[in-house]
């Protein structure tokens, strides 16, 4: 399938981004882990997240224009979109990488010392996360619906009853208003989740130190990669489901 224009100028700037995150883990993993560092890892902390920020707005200057686009995106792998929630990864799963971080058996793993007190936070996060993740769902269930809804119904019976030249034409303007209405509601679902997203994301990293939001980005980024290569080996095999 031939890519639309905002796909082919998105998956150019999708491939450019992920080259500079690569760049941005190598800085992640060679930081000074001494405390005494701490303004260091704020400011590297800020450059990424600004950098990271660009990613969402740049898809939202271009759902607009090609919402359907994002949620089938060519520019990942079969496996990256396997793993898809509304158009990106599920919030929860931060939560996920934290509890498997701190339990990590790995040396200067800086998620492992979690006090007590941040631990009590991050779970506040995960509930409210879950919640909000429960709201886009059933937005996304009632936009599914809504494809068989009276109207809608209505209007494909009246467009294989028509013959005459003149009212498909009014019929077929009638199904592209309906059809502006559910893409409508498609980007404001999209928005939303990416909303929980990055809301779940800056929620965690203000509970960790700044070292440990290191060690947390760092870990974030790779498990994006490490999908991201698995899948382009799958491709390269041959494997294509």
């Amino acid at each position: 399938m031939m890519k639309t224009q905002v796909q082919e100028r998105f998956s150019e700037f999708f491939e450019k981004w992920l080259l500079q995150i690569e760049s941005n883990i190598q800085q992640l993993l060679s930081v000074h882990r001494d405390p005494s560092h701490e303004p260091e890892h704020r400011s590297l902390i800020c450059k990424i997240m600004n950098h990271y920020k660009e990613y969402y707005s740049t898809k939202w200057a271009c759902v607009h224009d090609d919402i359907l686009g994002f949620f089938s995106p060519p520019w990942l792998t079969p496996l990256e979109n396997a793993y898809l929630w509304m158009t990106g990864w599920k919030p929860s799963m931060l939560y996920r990488l934290v509890h498997s971080l701190r339990h990590a058996k790995v040396p200067g793993t800086s998620l492992s010392n979690l006090s007590e007190d941040q631990l009590k936070k991050i779970e506040e996060l995960r509930l409210r996360t879950s919640m909000e993740e429960e709201k886009v769902e059933r937005e996304m269930e009632r936009q599914q619906v809504s494809m068989a809804d009276r109207k809608m119904v209505e209007l494909a019976r009246l467009a294989t009853r028509v013959r005459n030249g003149e009212i498909v034409r009014e019929v077929d303007g009638l199904v592209e208003v309906a059809l502006k209405v559910l893409l409508g509601g498609l980007e404001k679902l999209l928005k939303t989740a990416d909303c929980v997203r990055l809301k779940a994301l800056k929620g965690v990293l203000e509970v960790l130190s700044p070292l440990q939001c290191v060690d947390f980005m760092a870990a974030f980024f790779m498990v994006q990669f490490q999908m991201r290569r698995l899948g382009k080996t799958r491709i390269r095999n041959g494997d294509l489901s």
